[in-house]
């Protein structure tokens, strides 16, 4: 399922120029500007002034809060404040604001353009709206932009914390493709190789160039918001998020979601990923060093989920979230017996190819020193969380996707 690319995309030092000659170029006249307060400061000021200096027609939302949330109650917010106009909204930030906007603009039949503010998130040019919906991190098939204009002194100018988190981002995806390549091997998911490599190639760019990324270099800005911006055509072009979240992604999503119910302030996504892709690469560490009679051994003694047992530990972690994560797991719940036996002959047939995904992850270790490298967290603790929340996830995030991941693996196997 292919989607429509941005028709025009900039990265340099005059993005409020590109903006105002892409609007008279395509006619648009009529604009709805959404940002924060920070956001806000840092370019959408720019960019409404230059838009009224043109005369253009221009209606706001500046979100003043100390957080803002792709949620329902900003996106309402947003809804609230637009009219029937035929608006071209604009989102002036980085993820959420582009989530909130991207989801809006589409729901009300609009189209958006993105001004990033900071290197933080693939999402840019992707069709999917992460949003938190009764809680749990939902991604909404919506749109991509109709253009990005990244202004580059901006992006350079961002906090330390969110050029590490598009960094952490961007690592991700070396595991995200090896959990994709599990699911397809295993699971029987939808899976395209071209893409893979391409998702690959975009997170190589960051690593290569991993010292400019971290001086905040404009050349590191650039080849990092790149990267960033090719991951998210990786996943219009396929049509989901699957070429970019995997494990790391869903360990993320569920420290996000308990911090949401919680009541405490979320953490930037990127470096929750970070961390997170540092966790997985070690499990794919002890996948790659079992030998196939060990395998075997594991394979014979693993027995079928018990059903009542997983929807209990479901509804244990999840609580009043839980309806939806079982209906998200129908599929692993209904397991019976004759399947989780093909399953486990599956694996045991597949081991040298399931090895050989294992060795294209590089150790923790290597992702550690990445991050130290531009500044970001290696730990759970870094990010301000505490063990029991490594634990937490470790038992309970491979429920949150129906996908076949390398945290799955390691359950049948009897190694978590």
């Amino acid at each position: 399922m292919t989607q429509h690319r941005p028709q025009q995309v900039t990265i340099d030092a005059d993005a409020v120029g590109h903006l105002l000659e892409f609007c008279h170029a395509n006619q648009l006249m009529q604009f709805f500007l959404v940002a924060d307060r920070n956001t806000y400061a840092a370019q959408g000021e720019r960019v409404a002034a230059a838009l009224r200096a043109q005369n253009f027609d221009l209606k706001e939302v500046i979100f003043t809060a100390a957080e803002v949330v792709a949620d329902a109650h900003h996106i309402l917010r947003v809804l609230i404040e637009s009219d029937r106009a035929n608006r071209t909204f604009i989102a002036v930030g980085s993820g959420t604001i582009t989530d909130i906007t991207r989801f809006v603009s589409h729901r009300t039949g609009r189209s958006f353009i993105s001004v990033p503010t900071a290197p933080s998130v693939d999402g840019f040019a992707s069709i999917g709206a992460p949003l938190i919906i009764d809680g749990v991190k939902t991604t909404v098939i919506s749109q991509a932009p109709q253009a990005i204009f990244a202004d580059i002194n901006t992006l350079v100018a961002a906090p330390s914390a969110m050029i590490a988190a598009g960094f952490g981002d961007m690592l991700g995806k070396i595991t995200s493709i090896a959990d994709w390549r599990l699911g397809q091997l295993l699971w029987d998911e939808p899976y395209d190789e071209a893409i893979a490599q391409r998702t690959l190639a975009a997170a190589q760019l960051c690593v290569d160039h991993a010292a400019a990324i971290g001086a905040h270099t404009p050349d590191g800005m650039r080849l990092l918001m790149e990267a960033l911006i090719e991951s998210g055509y990786c996943m219009l072009d396929f049509g989901s998020s699957r070429p970019a979240s995997g494990t790391e992604h869903h360990y993320s999503h569920v420290w996000e979601m308990t911090l949401l119910r919680n009541g405490r302030p979320a953490i930037l996504h990127g470096a929750k990923v970070g961390v997170a892709t540092v966790l997985v690469a070690a499990l794919y560490e002890q996948i790659g060093r079992l030998a196939r009679p060990e395998v075997a051994d594991r394979l014979e003694n693993a027995s079928l989920p018990d059903r009542t047992l997983e929807t209990a530990q479901i509804r244990a972690a999840y609580g009043e979230l839980a309806e939806q994560i079982e209906r998200e797991q129908a599929p692993f719940l209904a397991l019976d017996a004759t399947r989780f036996d093909n399953l486990k002959t599956q694996i045991l047939n597949h081991w040298p190819a399931i090895q050989a995904i294992a060795a294209q992850v590089p150790p923790a270790q290597t992702f550690a020193a990445l991050l130290q490298q531009v500044g970001g967290p290696v730990v759970v603790q870094g990010l301000g969380l505490a063990a029991t929340d490594q634990t937490f996830v470790e038992q309970n995030a491979h429920y949150l996707r129906n996908r076949f991941t390398v945290r799955k693996l390691a359950r049948v196997l009897g190694m978590a």
